[in-house]
């Protein structure tokens, strides 16, 4: 446990636009400089092949049924930024009601999913992974329709990817996303036990 960062660390963390990643020497906190964040109103895109994929309904989407396996699954590369400190400390935010797993299921199981941190109006990906076509990609878009459920304003995704682009990605320079960071922590109440649809 003396390894685990306490859920209050992680969370004040979030509030001031700094999160961890695991380095060899061990946790290294980020501030990035240009922030990606996904649009949560018509601006966030869902591409044409990805609606003909909706419409098939491939998967079955579940929330927090599966929360380590979903961040033992996005650990699963070459390179990554999730160790056993990572795993534990989120999990427990996790019980604790502000991180939260999507997750896509099929016949032979966890096919897809992602995970992040709510706290009160905004919402902090952490990691997605696809084990099967277009997995990862629906669990984004049952994410952002959750989030739009539960008046989360600010969808914040680190770095911003070519993925992330096709969805109406953006960036923001740090003072411009402090200050939507902090508009979105004036919302009332945590997020943490109503973004559930």
């Amino acid at each position: 446990m003396a390894d685990i960062i306490p859920p209050e660390v992680l969370l004040n963390a979030y509030a001031q636009g700094v999160f961890p990643m695991a380095e060899r020497g061990g946790i290294a906190w980020y501030r990035p400089e240009m922030r990606g964040l996904i649009p949560l109103d018509e601006r966030f895109h869902i591409p044409h092949g990805l609606r003909r994929a909706l419409k098939r309904r491939p998967f079955e989407l579940r929330w927090n049924t599966a929360f380590r396996e979903v961040m033992l699954a996005c650990a699963q590369r070459p390179e990554t930024w999730i160790d056993e400190v990572i795993v534990d400390s989120y999990e427990w935010l996790h019980r604790l009601g502000f991180a939260h797993s999507v997750e896509c299921w099929d016949e032979d199981g966890l096919q897809g999913g992602l995970y992040g941190v709510a706290f009160r109006g905004a919402f902090f990906g952490e990691s997605m992974f696809s084990r099967k076509t277009d997995a990862s990609k629906i669990a984004l878009v049952e994410l952002v329709t959750g989030l739009r459920k539960a008046g989360t304003i600010l969808l914040d995704t680190q770095w911003m990817t070519d993925h992330l682009r096709q969805f109406g990605g953006y960036q923001l320079a740090r003072k411009k996303y402090e200050r939507a960071l902090a508009a979105a922590l004036e919302v009332d109440g945590s997020l943490g036990e109503g973004i559930v649809p």
